[in-house]
């Protein structure tokens, strides 16, 4: 699942106010299922932590969003795996309601949980056609799509309290009950790319995850999970591409991320790679650098991620674009996240009662 991008505000290295407490923020790695073979993933999350990256997490996708992106590896298998051989806490983005019945998902965050408690969250979202219209069901419009999500999430608490859940409605439960279960409910967060749907995901949401919007955006867009009561983290998915080549970096980005610059619905409703791919025929390495942070500049890169740490963002999951993951890590460990001064994050709990 994406979480759609864009923003045109120049780097600037934004400092502590003399005498305040710096932030200590939680720099995380986004494995990228839809680009990169999962068993080289998993060696890519490894090397992740070892060079200094706290957290991760990944997107569940069925299909990648173009043919030369090439990969689709099943994020529940590759979690566990991950799981089991890093320390990192994990999250994940998926849509219940189509794809995935919900006592699916249930069962699935509670193994996880009660595997490596305190160590995973998931972001439940509305979905995407790519991913989802492959069970042959009706494609529904976005308000019902939103309304099945708030049935899924309460059907999904239910069943990490314990309970046994019948319901009857946008979608349909018998009798359902998940015995295996962690001793707290792992966290639920919401994506958010708008004000609206930030605001109304503060009545269920244990945290929200949002994209890199200009600035204004996504001080709008956290203002209103906040003001609405939203409790839990503030997280942030951020693009990027580097390469000690400048244009190499751009080229990479372009190559890869080209089928990504399309903003809602048209990123809701395109249902193949085949179809992303010829509708970013056209689309030139400059529009990709307008959504893909951009740069052969490492300090340039710290003065980005800064920024997003002074508009609030407790945890910030770096995705280089590219399908080459080392060469980044390596290059971020070494001149990117010491001037950050990363934290470990807290317990994936859920906040709501």
């Amino acid at each position: 699942m994406r979480l759609w991008e864009a923003s045109r505000r120049p780097a600037r290295l934004i400092r502590p106010k003399l005498g305040s407490q710096p932030r200590m923020p939680v720099i995380g790695f986004h494995a990228s299922h839809e680009q990169i073979h999962p068993a080289q993933l998993l060696r890519d999350v490894q090397h992740a932590e070892k060079v200094g990256f706290t957290a991760a997490m990944c997107s569940d996708h069925l299909v990648p969003w173009n043919p030369a992106q090439g990969h689709s590896g099943f994020a529940w298998s590759w979690l566990g795996a991950a799981m089991a051989t890093t320390s990192l806490p994990y999250g994940v983005v998926t849509a219940p309601g189509q794809r995935y019945h919900p006592a699916i998902v249930a069962q699935g965050i509670a193994t996880l949980g009660a595997m490596f408690p305190g160590r995973f969250w998931i972001a439940l979202g509305s979905g995407e056609a790519m991913n989802e219209h492959v069970t042959g069901d009706k494609w529904p419009r976005k308000p019902v799509r939103d309304a099945r999500l708030r049935e899924c999430v309460e059907i999904i608490r239910a069943l990490l309290a314990g309970e046994e859940v019948t319901h009857e409605g946008l979608v349909t439960v018998d009798r359902a009950r998940v015995y295996s279960l962690p001793e707290r409910s792992p966290a639920l967060i919401a994506p958010a790319v708008s004000v609206a749907t930030a605001r109304a995901a503060a009545e269920w949401a244990d945290g929200l995850i949002t994209i890199n919007q200009p600035h204004e955006r996504l001080s709008e867009v956290v203002a209103a999970y906040r003001d609405a009561g939203g409790r839990g983290k503030v997280v942030l998915q951020l693009h990027l591409s580097y390469d000690p080549d400048a244009d190499r970096a751009l080229a990479l980005a372009h190559e890869q991320w080209r089928s990504n610059v399309f903003p809602p619905p048209l990123v809701w409703d395109l249902d193949t790679p085949e179809a992303f791919d010829l509708a970013s025929a056209h689309v030139q390495p400059a529009d990709v650098a307008e959504v893909v942070r951009v740069s052969a500049d490492l300090d340039r890169h710290a003065a980005w991620i800064n920024e997003y740490v002074d508009l609030g963002f407790e945890e910030i999951y770096l995705h280089h674009v590219g399908q080459e993951q080392r060469g980044f890590l390596d290059a971020f460990g070494e001149g990117v996240l010491p001037q950050l001064g990363v934290a470990a994050p807290g317990p994936a709990v859920a906040v709501q009662v």
